[in-house]
Formats: structure tokens, C-alpha cells, sequence
């Protein structure tokens, strides 16, 4: 059976497309193939690395991409997950791609002390492990 290829998209591709990439190839690869990319490339968040190996899926190999119209047109799936990526994702020209917006807060943009901001990286990758194991579970 042909795997489906899901393509995941955010503004920079350093935090929650990587974390979306990083626990699907981890819950779904026998299902799906997995790409993520962003509108820039901003480079991969040591922080988003970091909160991933704490919930044991490795992401320090990924690299941060801009999005490939190619890909884009012959995903399956392609779902932003902000809102910048959502109002600027280039335009599909494939009628059969299904497009989803699954907007997360950008754990990026958090502020306080090193803590606090890492305590918003947590609730960010555990609520894109949760849509994550949904859509495994129910293929949306």
C-alpha cells in the first residue's frame, strides 16, 4: 500500500512543523511518509529538539526547509500549523490535496525565564502529540 504523504507547514520550520514531522515518522511512518518545511527557513529550535528528546523522538537531524511547491502539490495531506502559514501557504494546484489548519501557539515566542519558556515548548509538543496520535488514530 502506497503511503500517504503528509507535508506539514509553519512560518520558520524550527519548532511545530519539526515537532509534527518528528512524532508522526515516530507514531505513523508504516502509514504515512512525513515532510515539513516553512515559508523561511529559520533553522531548527534547540529548544524544540530538546522537549522532543524529553518525549523520546529525535528531530536533531531534521533540517529546516522552505516549501517546495513540487512536494506541496503531490502531498495527500498538507496542514499548517500557524496562522501565518495558513493565510500564506502558496497555492495548491492539485484539487486532490486535502489542506487542514491546525493553529498552535509559537512556543518561540514565549517569554519569561529559561522555565517558563520551556514549560510553553512542553504544552505546545504535547498538544501536537495529541492532534498527532488523533489523526493516526482517526485519518483526520
Amino acid at each position: 500500500m502506497e503511503k500517504k504523504l503528509v507535508y506539514f507547514l509553519c512560518t520558520g520550520n524550527s519548532c511545530r512543523s519539526q515537532m509534527a514531522d518528528g512524532f508522526l515518522n515516530a507514531l505513523g511512518s508504516e502509514q504515512y511518509e512525513v515532510k515539513s518545511a516553512g515559508l523561511e527557513a529559520h533553522g531548527l529550535n534547540p529548544r524544540a529538539v530538546q522537549v522532543m528528546k524529553e518525549a523520546g523522538v529525535d528531530i536533531s537531524q531534521n533540517s529546516s526547509n522552505v516549501i517546495d511547491p513540487e512536494i506541496l502539490n503531490r502531498a495527500h495531506f498538507v496542514i499548517t500549523l500557524c496562522g501565518h502559514a495558513d493565510e500564506h501557504c502558496p497555492v495548491i494546484s492539485n484539487p486532490n490535496v486535502v489542506k487542514w489548519h491546525w493553529g498552535f501557539e509559537d512556543p518561540a515566542k514565549a517569554t519569561g525565564n529559561e522555565d517558563e519558556i520551556m514549560v510553553q515548548f512542553r504544552n505546545v509538543r504535547d498538544s501536537i502529540k495529541a492532534r498527532i496520535e488523533k489523526f493516526v488514530k482517526e485519518g483526520q
